[in-house]
């Protein structure tokens, strides 16, 4: 059988029936990678090269400096900055942390907590996993679970890997113990699929809307990033009188955290936040929406 659903909730989505009668469900993703990056200092075999601010090649054996404190900044400054820019518009939010990451920043985590983020997983490392020996990745999702629990006190409801394999999915389901995973660029809604016989929830992430398009050769510049935002917004908003959508926005603290980057982004928390039409939620909030009102037996009712 071919693997892939190129159908979807096809012509006609079922409507979200979204909270209050909203047009669209916005959702902020935080990426929070910092100090789980490929590093020598971590094991690798070379430096890490995505997402940076200058086209870069992977030094094999020795430390990039240059990249090292590019990430170092997200930690250190960028994230503070947009804590305060969403806590102050009380605009919730889900993390997506790196199990390093936020075992190498308590205070983070705290602040975390304390404004009620959602902490969903992203894997024990930021690192490629698509060529991972099958129970390489197995022992590195336990291992992100449990320092996950540990370190924030619960363990990950969601899960998103971004650079996954084939078998991620799998291996997540085998785990057990997940509402939802991220991995998955394919729609604007929810959507249910079946893993070794079990219905398993899906909520796309984004690549799109999303700041790493201001470190791509295809990328915004300044201030488009929030022009593009908002006229997705609008148009989904638009649709939504008739067919409600999902929007979500991704964000990491070493990039859309820069103060240019930043003053641009609050275009878009102000106009969001000003929409009265719009429900703003974390995204384990939209999966456990979307399992008490489309529960997987109503895939075939659409």
């Amino acid at each position: 059988m071919y693997p892939r659903d190129l159908k979807g909730h096809g012509r006609f989505p079922p409507h979200a029936n979204w909270p209050g009668g909203a047009r669209l469900a916005v959702q902020f993703v935080i990426n929070y990678e910092e100090g789980g990056e490929h590093s020598v200092l971590h094991g690798d075999r070379h430096s890490e090269a995505w997402l940076t601010e200058e086209p870069a090649a992977p030094l094999h054996n020795i430390r990039n400096i240059s990249v090292e404190t590019q990430y170092e900044y997200g930690t250190r400054a960028g994230w503070w900055r947009l804590y305060r820019m969403f806590t102050e518009r009380k605009l919730p939010v889900t993390i997506f942390g790196i199990a390093k990451s936020l075992e190498r920043n308590p205070e983070a985590v705290a602040a975390m907590k304390e404004a009620d983020y959602e902490i969903a997983s992203h894997g024990l490392r930021w690192i490629h996993y698509a060529e991972m020996p099958e129970e390489q990745e197995r022992q590195h999702i336990a291992e992100a679970i449990r320092i996950h629990e540990q370190v924030t006190g619960s363990r990950p409801s969601g899960w998103y890997t971004g650079r996954m394999s084939a078998n991620t999915r799998r291996l997540l389901v085998e785990a057990g113990g997940f509402t939802y995973d991220a991995d998955s660029f394919g729609d604007d809604l929810p959507y249910w699929t079946e893993v070794d016989g079990k219905d398993h929830l899906v909520v796309p992430y984004t690549l799109d809307n999303n700041d790493g398009r201001y470190v791509s050769p295809y990328g915004y510049n300044s201030p488009s990033f929030s022009a593009y935002l908002i006229q997705a917004f609008e148009f989904l908003r638009r649709e939504g009188a008739e067919r409600p959508k999902m929007m979500s926005i991704g964000l990491h603290t070493r990039l859309v955290g820069r103060p240019g980057r930043a003053a641009d982004l609050e275009k878009f928390l102000d106009h969001v936040a000003a929409a009265e039409d719009v429900w703003v939620a974390r995204r384990i909030d939209i999966a456990n929406h979307w399992i008490a009102n489309h529960p997987p037996a109503a895939r075939d009712l659409k």
